[in-house]
Formats: C-alpha cells, structure tokens, sequence
C-alpha cells in the first residue's frame, strides 16, 4: 500500500497546529487516478479555513488548500480523460462541471477541494479523473497551480458571466491573486484597466503588468480619482474584492448599468451601500464563487493563446509551509506558492 506525507490540521482556531504526518492512500479503481503534486497555491480562503472552519464540516486530521499542479502517475481501468504522464490541476469545486451552480436556495453549495473535500497538500491523491482537468502547456506547475482559483475566479467573473468585450473599463482593487488575474485577463481582452492599491511600488509594479491606470487610495478619494481619469463615467466592471461596507464604494464607482462582481470578504460577510446608487444605476451585482470546471478548461486554453503568465511573488519548499501561509498574511503581489 502506497503512502503519502501531508500538511494537515488536528484542529482549528488561530492557534492550530500544522503539521507533517502521513496516511495510506486507498487503492487504484474504477475511474480514480493515481496524481503526484508538484505545486500547490495559496489563497486567502486557506487561512479562513485554518482558522474558523467556515462552518463547513471539516474532517479531521484535515488537509488544507484547494489549488493544485501535478502529474498523473497511473489510472484505474475506467479512466478515458486522462494517460499516465499527463499533467493536470486541480478543480474548486468537483461536482459543478458546467451549467448553473449546484444545491438550492434554502443549501447553496459549497464542497469544495480544501473544505468539504480534503484539500491538496499532499504529495499524492487517489481521486475521481472527473476532479481534475489538464493543465496549460506553456506554464510550470507552480504557474499552473495558480488558475485553480484565482485565476477561474477573475476569469468566471469578466469573461463566463461579465462579456466582457474590447473598451470596456475595468476597476480592479489590490494587488492580490485575482486582482492580477483580473488585470491580465480584461487587456487580454482590449478592456481599459483601472487598479486600486495603497502602495506606489505595487502600482508601479501593476502598470508594468499592464494596468492603464493606477490610483493610491491614500491620495485622497480614490473613487473620485476614478471620476476624474473616466470623465464621470465610471467602470463598467468592479472586481469587489474587499467585501463589507466596502461595497457601497463599488456602487459608487461603477458605470450606469455597470457591473459588480462580489468576490472577497476582506471587511465582512456582510455586505451593505447605499440603495440609491443601487436604483438609480441599476448595475448587475453578482457574486462569484469561483466557477465550473468547463470554464476551467476555456481558461487554460486561453492561457496557452494568449501567453498570459500569473504573477507569483514568491516560491516555497514543502517543509516551507509555515513561512508561504505568513507571505500570504502580509498581503503578496499576485500568489503564494509551494513547490513539492
């Protein structure tokens, strides 16, 4: 019987304890595929995990992180997606493969990879072929392993449900996975990028990635800086990053008949903004949980078109774990992620 080391948690809370151990994967059948990890990116979720559970019914000792970059190293005799050899990433959400989300109004779904499932910080995994899809041939695994989520996130939220269309303006805030993969992905697609960020390095480090225009929140309003660079117009696609009370600066900032993707939780669950803006500008307020795995696969074929390379701050060991989970704390430009 085949074993595998991995990051796991006996408990959850701010002082929980990550640790090394070790577990017997279960045999190779039926439709399952035999993946070695290479690279696993972190995201900001991770940490909530780790530290609250989220409420979700976590089993434990529970294995963190849903992003993963490896390699198929045997199939079980049902296997037709996938060949020994073949390079693969993990998706967010296995069961949601195309169409419209899963579960009902009274249970929204949330099983996801690093939640509900186990998540991907170890070395191997026996898993359904159906969980995973193939990764882009123009990226390393550590590149690869970043789409997963930041990257289908951005990409569900602009192009899959946004339509997003040459012209249009952007306003991406931060500096962080998504944002980036915001910025890339809308002038891969002749949009006009505005991007928030209360550093003048990261700016200057965001116009270089592309970014049209940078605004520092901490020279003044930046949703008026926002008015001054478009004429009063505004965006015609806000990434919500920040969540909270926040929002009711997203419908101040974008255009009329606009749109607001809601996809962080930096400030709170709960979101609020005045109703006004809300009637009056009559935007589309959607919220983004990540995406489907057919969406997953446009992505990466948009990736080998396009050439677009994710941003990685920074690259850690697998004993690094620690050290990558206090980099994503602070607050990286673009990804965190660790090599195996």
């Amino acid at each position: 019987m085949q074993t595998t080391r991995q990051w796991q948690i006996d408990a959850i809370g701010p002082d929980r304890r990550l640790t090394i151990g070790e577990r017997t994967l279960e045999p190779l059948s039926g439709n399952k595929v035999l993946v070695r990890t290479e690279a696993v990116s972190l995201n900001f979720r991770d940490r909530l995990v780790l530290e609250s559970g989220m409420g979700l019914p976590l089993q434990f000792p529970f294995v963190p992180a849903s992003d993963m970059a490896g390699i198929v190293e045997a199939v079980g005799p049902d296997v037709t997606r996938f060949r020994p050899g073949d390079r693969v990433i993990s998706t967010f959400s296995p069961d949601w493969v195309d169409g419209r989300g899963l579960g009902d109004a009274r249970t929204p779904p949330y099983k996801t990879r690093g939640g509900f499932y186990p998540g991907v910080l170890s070395q191997y995994a026996v898993l359904s072929e159906e969980w995973y899809v193939r990764a882009p041939d123009t990226l390393d695994a550590g590149e690869a392993s970043t789409l997963s989520c930041a990257g289908l996130t951005a990409w569900f939220a602009l192009i899959e449900r946004g339509c997003l269309k040459a012209g249009d303006k952007v306003l991406v805030q931060g500096t962080g996975g998504v944002a980036l993969f915001g910025l890339q992905i809308a002038k891969a697609h002749g949009a006009e990028v505005f991007i928030t960020s209360g550093s003048t390095g990261k700016l200057e480090r965001a116009v270089a990635l592309g970014a049209d225009h940078a605004i520092n929140r901490h020279d003044g309003d930046w949703v008026e800086q926002l008015y001054q660079l478009t004429g009063g117009y505004g965006a015609d696609h806000v990434l919500e990053i920040v969540g909270g009370p926040h929002f009711g600066q997203a419908l101040k900032a974008v255009a009329v008949n606009g749109r607001i993707s809601v996809i962080g939780v930096l400030e709170g669950f709960e979101v609020s903004g005045p109703a006004g803006l809300l009637l009056l500008k009559a935007p589309v307020v959607q919220g983004i949980s990540v995406g489907h795995r057919r969406a997953l696969e446009d992505l990466v074929r948009a990736v080998d078109q396009t050439g677009l390379k994710p941003v990685i701050d920074k690259r850690y060991a697998f004993e690094e774990l620690p050290q990558a989970l206090d980099h994503l704390y602070r607050g990286p430009f673009g990804k965190v992620v660790v090599e195996f």
